[in-house]
């Protein structure tokens, strides 16, 4: 297995932690990795688009001109597609772009950003993250101390409304829980910072194991360990 330094809020080793070969070790799978990413930013749409056909459009009841004679093309309506004003042929109408992948494929795409991270040196793990009160400049001093330069990521053990708007106006950096981690984030960012008990977490939605998974992080809220948003 292959360990990584684990480090307090102020940039100091506190001790060493094993990485799960399955989830960390793994040779990336680029194919699966933009599968996934595709089908994010499908299911992200809003599929809202919509334009008028010629049915939809007002007026254009009455023929332009005889069909014989005039010299003109035959024309039926001024609402036809071709005529300024008409109606849109195969307008786009509202829709949703959402659809499915396989869990095997995302747990596998998941596994492959989370070994590139740990294998291209940028996955920083933390003992506890942790703030006393609001402050974006505490927040931006514990990510100098960790020399976390450039957008990262920072993967919390539960929903942490103190660290939400504490990093919020940093650009770049988006905090997200353990249970919302996404292959999409990760990939968007150069820094994946994790609390230590978020890694447990991480690694078992990983290894498909999701319902013990969000029993564990259940009982982190049960025991008080974090202030939910």
């Amino acid at each position: 297995m292959s360990v990584v330094n684990v480090f307090n809020m102020s940039g100091e080793q506190v001790g060493e932690i094993e990485l799960n070969e399955a989830v960390f070790g793994i040779e990336p799978n680029q194919t699966v990795v933009h599968e996934i990413v595709k089908n994010y930013l499908a299911n992200q749409r809003q599929g809202t688009q919509s334009a008028l056909t010629r049915a939809e459009v007002s007026g254009g009841g009455k023929k332009p001109w005889r069909q014989k004679g005039t010299g003109h093309a035959r024309q039926g309506s001024t609402r036809a597609p071709q005529w300024t004003h008409g109606g849109i042929a195969f307008a786009p109408k509202p829709r949703s772009y959402r659809y499915h992948v396989n869990k095997k494929v995302r747990r596998l795409a998941l596994k492959s950003v989370l070994s590139d991270k740990a294998q291209s040196g940028n996955l920083i793990v933390i003992d506890a993250i942790k703030l006393d009160n609001i402050k974006t400049k505490d927040f931006k001093a514990f990510l100098e101390a960790i020399k976390a330069d450039g957008k990262s990521l920072v993967v919390m053990k539960a929903p942490d409304k103190i660290l939400y708007y504490s990093a919020r106006n940093l650009p770049g950096v988006l905090t997200t829980a353990a249970m919302q981690v996404n292959v999409y984030d990760i990939i968007n960012a150069k820094n994946l910072i994790i609390d230590r008990s978020a890694l447990e977490i991480v690694e078992k939605i990983a290894l498909g194991e999701g319902k013990q998974a969000a029993e564990l992080a259940e009982s982190m809220r049960n025991k008080g360990q974090e202030v939910s948003a």
